[in-house]
């Protein structure tokens, strides 16, 4: 189990450095309303002659619109839909990154774009990413203006004031990098990371009714990745909760919540199972809302996501 888990791990890391952004991709620009900033975005326009999909992919932590090389584009350009690639800020090192106003401004101004330059089918626009992304993808379910059909996030942030004591105590980055982004003079500010945290933000369960959310998580993550499954898993407990779902069997429990967290494992009832290639460890759903835990570390299953959606 150990090889092979490290081989995995190994995989990952060479793809990231070996990547090429597929030259397919066309880049454009557009000014925010909000503050005139020129942000850049990457899209891949259907040849199609009836509206298609769009699929909207969110860059991670650490990278930018035009640093990030591992993408989704070549599943969705495969099937001739729409794609695109916003910047929203670049990498999430300053008060202006992190799930801003200025992001989801950017974010919504992008898919404006879209909606206007590319032939769209309105009912089925999806937003996916991964990490950092992922963090952007709740926070897009959360205040987006948009009708958008299907979310799928991956090893996501949702709570910053928890991310920050979890990075601290791994002595990572991230801690620092969170301070640059929401704190005052070099110093941590709890209820400044709770607003850029949508976990403690309302949930528009009027808007989302009829979306669909598929959150993902490596149950190594944490360990042998920069984000606790908690992160997740507190996040789907909140939306249903949000929802008003009364079957309490729909909710992670403490006590399976801790057996993961503690084991980073769980007996499996149906090891047949799989998410792709991996051991489909966990899963929950409900309110059109679901949760599933696998075999991996932090990381995007990019031939799972479309799948996921119920658009593969």
């Amino acid at each position: 189990m150990k090889q092979s888990f490290l081989i995995t791990c190994l995989c990952i890391i060479g793809f990231s450095a070996t990547a090429q952004r597929p030259a397919y991709l066309r880049k454009d620009s557009i000014r925010s309303a909000l503050d005139g900033v020129t942000q850049v975005f990457y899209y891949d326009k259907s040849t199609a002659t009836t509206p298609q999909p769009l699929v909207v992919e969110l860059h991670s932590w650490s990278n930018s619109a035009d640093s990030q090389m591992g993408m989704i584009a070549t599943q969705v350009h495969a099937k001739n839909w729409n794609y695109l690639f916003p910047n929203f800020r670049g990498v999430n090192n300053h008060p202006k990154a992190c799930c801003s106003e200025f992001v989801l401004s950017d974010i919504d101004e992008a898919i404006d774009w879209a909606l206007k330059n590319l032939k769209i089918d309105r009912k089925q626009i999806y937003v996916v990413g991964f990490s950092g992304g992922g963090y952007a993808t709740l926070s897009t379910y959360m205040r987006s203006r948009h009708a958008i059909r299907g979310f799928s996030a991956w090893a996501s942030i949702s709570d910053l004031e928890a991310w920050y004591a979890q990075s601290v105590e791994r002595k990572n980055k991230y801690a620092a990098e969170i301070v640059q982004c929401i704190g005052a003079n070099g110093t941590f500010d709890a209820e400044k990371a709770r607003a850029r945290s949508p976990l403690f933000w309302e949930t528009p369960v009027g808007k989302r009714k009829n979306s669909l959310l598929q959150i993902y998580v490596g149950v190594h993550d944490g360990y042998t990745g920069s984000v606790p499954i908690s992160q997740s898993i507190n996040f789907y407990n909140k939306l249903l909760k949000d929802f008003r779902e009364k079957d309490q069997t729909r909710y992670v429990s403490e006590e399976d919540m801790e057996l993961m967290l503690k084991t980073r494992s769980f007996p499996t009832q149906n090891p047949a199972e799989k998410l792709g290639d991996r051991a489909l460890l966990y899963q929950k759903t409900a309110k059109n809302i679901g949760l599933t835990v696998f075999e991996g570390t932090h990381e995007i299953l990019y031939g799972e996501v479309l799948r996921g959606m119920g658009i593969w």
